[in-house]
């Protein structure tokens, strides 16, 4: 963890615990060595920090290209394992970075909607998560965030006094040949499925 990454995560895992009492659930699914996907549920721009609060090793991101444009914000996300995305033009070199970070053993955050919930209901997958997990052989964690559409939803223009739960499940390995058909509808039937593990999360009483 570089001295940015531990900077950024000692005062957001702070303010998140003081101000929002954030507790995680389930942290033994993915206190393991080695790479995996972590596969979360999407509602407010906090849920990526949320999440990297919540855990002690650094983990890899994703942030919209246009973020980057500026040189401090550019040196800042690049240091907090951010990796720049286009969602307008997918970028091959997006998805090759992801399976470099992977291969060094690098856990990384992806939401499987594609964008956050307008309402805070669990939205539908996108194929291209599907494909991602396929090619990518390792463990998939579901993971879901309650309370985070409280805290900052599209409609806050600054965040809210809410409760935060993260709840982690457990690791689930994808064999695409249990899947029928080829290419993106295999790959839509894959990200499915992880929705439904997401689904199925529950925060402890």
């Amino acid at each position: 963890m570089n001295l940015p990454y531990w900077a950024g995560h000692r005062f957001f895992r702070e303010l998140s615990r003081g101000f929002f009492g954030l507790q995680a659930h389930g942290l033994e699914n993915v206190q393991f060595h080695g790479p995996a996907l972590l596969a979360c549920n999407h509602v407010s721009y906090l849920d990526p920090p949320f999440v990297g609060a919540t855990l002690d090793e650094d983990i890899i991101f994703f942030a919209r290209k246009t973020l980057f444009r500026f040189k401090f914000s550019n040196w800042l996300l690049t240091r907090w394992q951010t990796i720049p995305v286009d969602k307008d033009k997918p970028d091959p070199g997006s998805l090759k970075t992801v399976f470099r970070r992977l291969k060094e053993g690098k856990k990384v955050l992806i939401f499987p909607e594609g964008t956050r919930s307008p309402d805070g209901t669990l939205q539908t997958s996108e194929p291209g998560v599907g494909m991602l997990i396929a090619k990518a052989e390792v463990p998939v964690v579901p993971v879901r965030i309650f309370g985070s559409f409280e805290a900052l939803s599209r409609k806050h223009k600054l965040p809210q006094p809410a409760s935060i739960r993260v709840v982690f499940g457990k690791p689930w390995v994808c064999d695409p040949s249990l899947y029928q058909g080829t290419g993106k509808a295999a790959y839509q039937q894959i990200a499915d499925e992880v929705m439904a593990r997401i689904a199925e999360l529950q925060p402890k009483d």
